[in-house]
């Protein structure tokens, strides 16, 4: 016999039990990931992520997963649903609290509901699961539902009350390489000629660029790392949503699964970029340079991971979010999904309209990139 409930700190779930029903090596997923995030307060009450994971068990073990965060802001998601919200205000409705099925600051697709691989059927596992979380959000005082990048857009659409949403991103895909140079001779000679122009920024200002993971990377390394990204989310964006804790939990529990690049100008610490590892991808996540350098951005979030991929025989490459520049370096646009359940009817079927048409536009976009695509063929 099988019970769920809704847990508010993931300091309450066992790590093993949690990893175990997980069954892969997403890490983002990962309970140290996801844990580091409530440990540090990066996901909070106070940062407007409470905790509100589904967890279904069956004889203690745990055979469903659902991260789940009640939200008061629409902040570190990475999908906008800003629009939404400023329509519920205007007709004096509250969109937040509303909850969320999302991996915070971290626009990264993968499963949202995780079901155990000893379940025999897992569809039929995860329709009930779906219906047990709109059945609280109809319960709990939320203005509506959301999974952020999800897989397999189809198997949501089985539920009537949910709507799919579609964006874009750019990721790199590894047809077999076998090192970086083949992977440009697919390129045009124009394309081909701007990248290897742009990679000459190492020798051209004297740095060299080091590759860490796991014992290799230091607290000297993520303190540094840190720095950067405080002066790339000062610039860019004005807040800085990860604390320093955070990642020094990931540098003492997470750091087989780091991948951190650097690069030095007579040893001297230059800039960084963190990169995530699981067997099939590598995740971009975030960089930051502490000298402006032309093109060392390119280099050390871009082709820097695509050399990685290449060597390593990783399938995919995704750099984050937005990004039509990766487009010229052979990232390639491609479809993300969410999944959205509004509880106000009216509301409901107007977002679903708007979602129709916007859906359209994506389609129209993705097209138009693809023919900007840099590849001969």
């Amino acid at each position: 016999m099988s019970n769920f409930f809704f847990c508010s700190s993931l300091n309450l779930i066992d790590k093993n039990a949690w990893n175990n029903c997980i069954g892969n090596d997403h890490p983002f997923l990962q309970y140290e990931f996801l844990n580091g995030l409530e440990k540090s307060g990066s996901a909070s009450i106070k940062t407007g992520w409470k905790p509100y994971h589904f967890i279904e068990k069956e004889n203690e073990e745990i055979i469903a997963i659902c991260p789940l965060y009640i939200k008061s802001h629409s902040f570190g998601e990475y999908i906008f649903d800003h629009s939404w919200a400023d329509a519920y205000h205007r007709y004096g409705l509250n969109y937040y609290p509303k909850l969320q099925s999302a991996i915070p600051f971290t626009p990264v697709t993968g499963e949202r509901i995780i079901i155990n691989t000893k379940v025999k059927n897992k569809e039929e596992k995860e329709i009930e699961v779906l219906k047990n979380i709109i059945l609280e959000a109809k319960k709990i005082n939320v203005s509506s539902l959301h999974f952020n990048f999800i897989k397999n857009p189809s198997k949501w659409k089985k539920n009537k009350e949910i709507m799919i949403r579609s964006g874009i991103q750019f990721h790199w895909k590894n047809n077999d390489y076998k090192n970086f140079n083949q992977f440009l001779d697919t390129l045009s000679s124009r394309k081909r000629k701007i990248i290897k122009k742009e990679r000459l920024c190492i020798n051209n200002n004297d740095l060299k660029v080091e590759l860490l993971n796991g014992d290799s990377i230091k607290e000297e390394h993520i303190k540094f790392f840190y720095d950067c990204y405080l002066d790339t989310t000062g610039r860019k964006w004005g807040s800085n949503y990860l604390s320093k804790n955070f990642f020094y939990e990931l540098l003492i529990n997470f750091k087989d699964q780091i991948l951190l690049i650097m690069a030095f100008h007579n040893n001297n610490k230059i800039a960084s970029a963190i990169n995530f590892i699981s067997k099939t991808h590598l995740y971009g996540r975030l960089w930051g340079a502490k000298y402006e350098i032309p093109f060392l951005h390119f280099e050390l979030c871009y082709y820097q991971a695509i050399d990685y991929a290449i060597r390593n025989n990783i399938k995919i490459v995704e750099a984050g979010a937005q990004g039509e520049h990766k487009l010229q370096r052979g990232y390639v646009p491609t479809k993300t999904w969410s999944a959205h359940w509004i509880k106000d009817k009216e509301f409901s079927s107007a977002i679903e309209s708007f979602l129709n048409k916007e859906g359209q536009l994506i389609n129209d976009e993705k097209s138009k990139l693809d023919i900007l695509l840099p590849y001969k063929n």
